[in-house]
């Protein structure tokens, strides 16, 4: 049974950084996409980042281009998102992610993370 696990949020003022990890168990992710969402109080859920789990590839939403990094380790099979710069505008509920490469939509996610930003 696939869990994913994420931990790291916070409260943490404007311009502080924040790693958020995924840790990931259950089977083997090498074939999968990994991704970060995030869900603001009365907002949709929206895409943050992936990371193709074997190749390394990675995806950025353009609200945190240059801020934010996913990144895995594969001996922890661990997924990273760190975060830099954080803006009031970050402040939701992030969760992680897994899906098949061969899927568009993700099958897998955990039980989120409170990140809260203050100005």
């Amino acid at each position: 049974q696939v869990q994913l696990v994420e931990s790291g949020g916070g409260l943490v003022q404007a311009g502080d950084s924040l790693r958020l990890s995924c840790a990931a168990s259950g089977r083997t992710f090498m074939s999968y996409r990994m991704g970060w969402f995030r869900q603001a109080p009365g907002k949709e859920r929206e895409f943050v980042a992936a990371i193709n789990w074997s190749l390394g590839t990675t995806n950025y939403a353009d609200s945190v281009k240059g801020r934010f990094t996913i990144s895995r380790d594969n001996a922890k099979n661990t997924v990273y998102l760190q975060m830099n710069s954080l803006k009031p505008e970050d402040t939701a509920v992030y969760y992680c992610a897994a899906r098949s490469t061969v899927v568009t939509r993700y099958d897998y996610w955990g039980q989120g993370t409170q990140v809260t930003v203050s100005s």
